[in-house]
């Protein structure tokens, strides 16, 4: 089987950058922080900050391959972030997956492009589009509609920006565990507190979640069956039980709690396939629709 890696990661405001925007070398951390929320929003309306104003905090990927399913946070609770950037990458040369996200085109990827470029990490495979290798030139990391990166919140969008949902929305659609440890807009006093390891919890968590609506999109797609799909839920609840990690443990029993959603018969499991094979064709972002995905919807 092909490999799969589900990657979320989770930001602050990079407040030394702000310094140098704002001018703001005698505030602290926290202060240049809220002071670029501010200003952002003073010119935008938008508190959210633009990807390249984060710095990334947490690095959280589930890799499913022929050895399994590994969730995993990259790197350890006091690890650099240019180790977390390089770690990421590296396991992408490495395993050359398909990549999977959950607004990932407009925020994860930005965000993390624009750290690599600051801290001066080669990336090349996810540069790739077939100059030095024939596989990429029509299914690459940079295509919008490639498979290689699945942005799973604009595929099932539709890829156009009219009622994008949240990551909590898609796990109430498919009785998922969903977010339990935190949510978005508590990673930054998080941070100042000093609990790395709960932004790291919870990062996992958006990962785990992110790769449920995952295998539903493959088995939505036909390319998992039902027994398929049951199986991957046991692999998962296995290895999350087995962790000795009790959040991952928890998740396990949250998810075994949920109740079987009811099934169609067979025949509705290929409804369409007779007429054809073939997907149909993305709707084309309307004019002016960049709407700021990275703001509510980001995670």
């Amino acid at each position: 089987m092909s490999a799969k890696l589900v990657l979320d990661i989770e930001t602050v405001p990079d407040a030394e950058m702000g310094r140098g925007l704002y001018g703001l070398e005698d505030l602290d951390e926290g202060e240049v922080m809220r002071a670029m929320q501010h200003h952002y929003q003073q010119r935008t309306g938008l508190e959210f900050l633009p990807p390249i104003q984060h710095k990334v905090v947490a690095i959280g990927v589930v890799l499913r391959n022929d050895e399994g399913v590994r969730p995993l946070v990259l790197g350890e609770e006091d690890a650099k972030e240019s180790e977390l950037i390089m770690r990421f990458f590296r396991g992408l040369g490495h395993y050359v997956p398909d990549l999977v996200t959950w607004n990932g085109a407009a925020f994860d990827l930005p965000v993390l492009n624009f750290r690599a470029l600051r801290h001066e990490i080669q990336t090349k495979i996810y540069w790739e589009t077939g100059v030095n290798d024939r596989a990429f030139r029509f299914n690459n990391y940079l295509s919008r509609f490639h498979w290689r990166h699945t942005d799973l919140m604009d595929a099932l969008s539709g890829f156009q920006g009219r009622g994008r949902p949240s990551l909590r929305e898609a796990c109430a659609l498919l009785g998922l565990p969903g977010k339990h440890l935190m949510e978005g807009s508590s990673v930054m006093d998080a941070y100042l507190e000093g609990r790395i390891g709960d932004i790291r919890r919870y990062c996992l968590e958006d990962a785990l979640n992110t790769y449920l609506v995952s295998i539903h999109f493959d088995y939505l797609r036909g390319n998992l069956s039902q027994d398929s799909l049951d199986d991957e839920y046991g692999l998962l609840i296995d290895v999350l039980k087995a962790s000795g990690e009790q959040h991952l443990a928890e998740f396990a029993r949250k998810l075994e709690a949920e109740p079987e959603d009811e099934k169609e018969d067979a025949g509705a499991e290929t409804a369409g396939d007779a007429d054809t094979d073939e997907d149909p064709p993305a709707a084309e972002p309307q004019p002016g629709e960049a709407a700021r995905e990275e703001q509510a919807t980001v995670h």
